[in-house]
């Protein structure tokens, strides 16, 4: 019973998360069930010094990465360009919808996806990225550059579509 409360009580912003890291539907509702099962399995392991919230976001990240660490061989094709450190500098504008901004980086490919979210919206530093994901520093800031430029142009369109059909 307490399971199910807790399970309640988190699942949508679980969810969301998962939503971010995963390609679709489908693997987003495996990772929030891979995760509460790990919450579940783990939460005597919880020590009282965070936010019950965070430790279970965290859980549900490492659920999000251990996935893609096994469905995705990370390539290091970035590792010769030179370092990119570009700090975004668009407007993504409230008209757009948050559902259409989760679909566009579900649209991003799994390492670009990954390490958007990672550095994006979990803060993590590039080299804690690289270490996450068997990465170079400077191919982690590659990917985000380029997730960053994908997205911009996605957002470009969206927009250019948006007044064609005024």
């Amino acid at each position: 019973m307490a399971q199910k409360e807790l399970y309640d009580t988190f699942k949508s912003r679980m969810f969301g998360i998962c939503l971010r890291y995963a390609g679709n539907y489908d693997d987003a509702q495996d990772i929030l069930q891979d995760g509460f099962l790990k919450v579940f399995e783990k939460i005597d392991q919880f020590e009282f010094r965070g936010a019950f919230e965070g430790w279970i976001r965290k859980i549900m990240v490492n659920k999000a990465l251990e996935r893609f660490r096994t469905n995705y061989q990370v390539i290091n094709i970035n590792d010769n360009l030179k370092e990119v450190d570009n700090e975004y500098t668009g407007d993504f504008s409230s008209d757009i919808d948050a559902r259409e901004l989760i679909r566009f980086v579900q649209e991003l490919s799994p390492r670009y996806r990954t390490v958007f979210n990672l550095y994006a919206i979990e803060g993590y530093s590039h080299k804690e990225i690289g270490e996450m994901l068997g990465i170079t520093e400077g191919t982690s800031k590659s990917n985000l550059s380029r997730a960053r430029d994908i997205l911009q142009e996605k957002v470009n369109r969206f927009y250019l579509k948006s007044v064609k059909s005024i």
